[in-house]
């Protein structure tokens, strides 16, 4: 079924064009808005289509503001598709009340507790809705699909590509939450969106996940992550996901970088990278 889709603005970009649209969304039960770079090979067919997921506080447009990926989606001829972090105006009482948790934070799971259950449902909007919409209404190609993000949006490409699996071809991460049973930006979420049983908690955690794995992505994972990174050692913990991925037998390349940070200066840096890591897989 066709999802009626508001165009709220189109630049062209590297012989391509950058879309950002809104529409009401059945998996939120509320207005959703993502953003897309068509490449200009989608002229003349369906091109493999890449999702990223974003951290937190930002929305459908900072990957597209920030990343400096057109350029390189438009040299690989792939579809870059982000999506916002969270449901906006669901009218949860507190939300608003910290960037962590509600409102910019949704974690990319699908909420069990009230009153988060209703709307936040960042999991299946992704997976179900955004994918199909990506797939059939715009030119990408279902069968050459990949996912990576960053932070909070790292975390849910590592678990939803894993959750999902084989859906996501390939999957990539900068300065993931690799671990978020063990910190308290997850403990937060995890606990708020999922209640207080731990069992629930480990179906989002990618290291978790993995470790219960066998070999899941033959041709590799790839994830950087900036040694002077304010949050590294008390909520990422990298060194979790790269235990369980030699645990599962699960290729891995973490590159360790000294002297960047957490942000998109660090991103831009190496999205290079990533870009030609999942041309060569999709």
């Amino acid at each position: 079924m066709s999802v009626e889709l508001e165009k709220v603005s189109e630049h062209r970009s590297f012989g391509g064009v950058q879309r950002f649209y809104k529409h009401e969304s059945s998996a939120i039960g509320l207005p959703m808005r993502f953003s897309v770079y068509i490449p200009p090979q989608a002229e003349s067919g369906k091109v493999p289509v890449l999702f990223y997921l974003a951290g937190l506080t930002c929305t459908e447009e900072t990957f597209m503001i920030k990343g400096g990926a057109q350029r390189l989606a438009a040299q690989h001829g792939i579809m870059l598709v982000a999506c916002d972090t969270s449901p906006r105006g669901a009218g949860v009482a507190g939300e608003d009340d910290g960037w962590d948790f509600g409102t910019g934070a949704g974690f990319y799971l699908d909420a069990t507790q009230e009153p988060w259950s209703k709307h936040y449902r960042m999991e299946s909007y992704v997976v179900d809705e955004l994918f199909n919409i990506a797939t059939t209404q715009l030119p990408g190609d279902a069968d050459r699909a990949g996912i990576f993000g960053h932070s909070m949006g790292g975390h849910g490409a590592l678990v939803l590509a894993q959750r999902h699996h084989p859906k996501f071809k390939s999957v990539s991460a900068f300065a993931p939450i690799a671990s978020p049973t063990k910190c308290p930006w997850g403990h937060k979420a995890l606990g708020g969106y999922l209640g207080s049983d731990q069992s629930a908690w480990a179906q989002y955690d990618a290291s978790l996940l993995m470790e219960k794995s066998s070999r899941p992505f033959p041709e590799g994972i790839l994830v950087d992550q900036g040694l002077a990174d304010n949050f590294l050692a008390e909520q990422l913990y990298p060194e979790a996901f790269e235990a369980a991925c030699e645990k599962a037998g699960q290729p891995l390349t973490l590159r360790r970088h000294e002297g960047y940070d957490h942000g998109y200066y660090f991103i831009s840096t190496f999205m290079e990278d990533h870009m030609a890591f999942h041309a060569q897989r999709l």
